[in-house]
């Protein structure tokens, strides 16, 4: 397997899987970090190389301006995968890395004559459906946004200290999100596999609209849980990960 780029700022792994037949770059939700995808890498290993990509403003790459739109993250991560495109990755992306993976698929394909072995997407409405339009200048709307997601510990909503380190960069990923141009048009090469959560806001309704993007087969699966159901990958959403990979 072609080396891609290990422990680089933006795309790290986690395991040594030298030995390896299949790559899976995961991209992580808003506010989050690659290490969200270390339990995944541990339970996939050594068979599966696991990468996840570190956006910018977060952690060591806190230095770089947080990017605001999807666009600019897309292109970084495809730009880095084509440097070393065998085996062909599969992508993961949970909420706002849903839409993440999508676009890196698309520049893969389009931009770099790659497709990808499979897409894999996790609580977000599809390309195709409106995006959401919020003033998340408000802390306000910001903060009920996280409630509403159950992802973020409530003693840290409630320290102003805290609030003040992380919410710069959650409102720069907000905004990536919401304003997201969309899109109606592209049918990937690549079969998708929707995860949502069955507590969920994006509900396994709304993810079927992703069947639309691909000409391969598409397949759904609802797990037990809120909007971050696979938090430290539970052993029925790895094996969901492992059947995506390996379905043709």
């Amino acid at each position: 397997m072609t080396p891609l780029h290990r422990r680089t700022p933006v795309l790290r792994t986690f395991h040594e899987a030298p030995d390896a037949t299949s790559r899976l770059v995961c991209f992580p939700h808003a506010g989050g970090s690659a290490p969200y995808y270390f339990a995944l890498s541990l339970a996939l290993s050594p068979a599966v190389e696991v990468l996840g990509m570190q956006y910018p403003g977060r952690m060591d790459r806190s230095g770089e301006p947080a990017a605001e739109d999807i666009a600019t993250l897309a292109d970084e991560a495809a730009t880095l995968i084509a440097a070393a495109p065998q085996p062909p990755p599969a992508l993961f992306g949970h909420s706002m890395g849903a839409l993440v993976a999508f676009e890196t698929a698309r520049r893969l394909e389009q931009q770099h004559g790659i497709t990808p072995s499979a897409l894999i997407v996790s609580g977000m409405r599809s390309p195709s459906q409106p995006r959401r339009s919020q003033d998340w200048d408000r802390e306000e709307v910001l903060l009920d946004e996280l409630r509403l997601l159950a992802g973020t510990h409530p003693g840290l909503l409630e320290n102003e200290e805290l609030r003040e380190l992380f919410l710069p960069v959650l409102r720069s990923d907000f905004r990536a999100v919401s304003t997201y141009p969309g899109d109606t048009t592209t049918v990937l090469s690549c079969p998708i596999t929707a995860f949502t959560g069955d507590e969920d806001p994006v509900t396994p309704d709304g993810m079927e609209h992703w069947a639309a993007h691909t000409s391969a087969p598409f397949t759904t699966r609802s797990f037990p849980g809120d909007h971050f159901y696979l938090t430290g990958f539970p052993a029925p959403v790895v094996e969901g990960i492992r059947a995506a990979l390996v379905r043709r």
